[in-house]
């Protein structure tokens, strides 16, 4: 009975070693996405002001460092988000928006017009995102990105790896919304 009681207790810290914790969210070293099994890439904390506004962890099929990795990355990928503050569906929306905006041409964002209006109507539906809540935003090849909100599927996915690649460019694109950030979602010391 002890040595099962050891061998329990010891798996339960291997476990709780495999966590990254960040801003007080625990996120897991590996996560499935769809059919593919990712891993944690890096992870860290939006902050706007002196206000910490979300948590933030990058899943790709294996790590990368640099951002032109993370975008050629083949596979199943995934942005986790839970929120340290409350936020209305619209300051969230506003932030993607901004952050695509300042990482593409003109031509570029017109390309993706419909579908980041497409993502800005499903969140919008939802109307707020109370402090603790955990948005997933995934991609999947066969279907495109999904938006999941506190484990339930929100809208329909929208078509095009380039639309998944301008979300991310918000975090790891030229004018990244943070630079701190950017350093840790590519697993990089800031």
């Amino acid at each position: 009975m002890k040595r099962l009681l050891l061998a329990l207790l010891t798996a339960a810290s291997i476990n709780l070693a495999l966590a990254v914790e960040i801003g007080g969210v625990k996120f897991d070293d590996k996560t499935r996405v769809g059919a593919s099994e990712t891993v944690i890439n890096g992870a860290g904390i939006r902050k706007k002001a002196f206000f910490k506004v979300y948590a933030i962890a990058l899943y790709l099929p294996e790590k990368r460092t640099a951002a032109e990795g993370v975008f050629t990355a083949k596979g199943a990928k995934r942005v986790s988000i839970a929120t340290l503050r409350d936020l209305s569906a619209k300051q969230f929306v506003e932030g993607l928006q901004e952050g695509v905006a300042a990482n593409h041409s003109d031509t570029e964002k017109a390309a993706l017009k419909d579908r980041m209006q497409q993502l800005s109507d499903t969140m919008l539906a939802i109307g707020e995102a109370k402090q603790g809540t955990t948005v997933l935003i995934d991609w999947l090849p066969e279907s495109g990105t999904r938006l999941t909100v506190n484990g339930k599927v929100i809208g329909k996915d929208i078509a095009g790896e380039d639309f998944f690649k301008a979300l991310l460019k918000i975090w790891l694109g030229q004018k990244p919304v943070q630079d701190d950030l950017k350093q840790a979602l590519l697993g990089k010391e800031s």
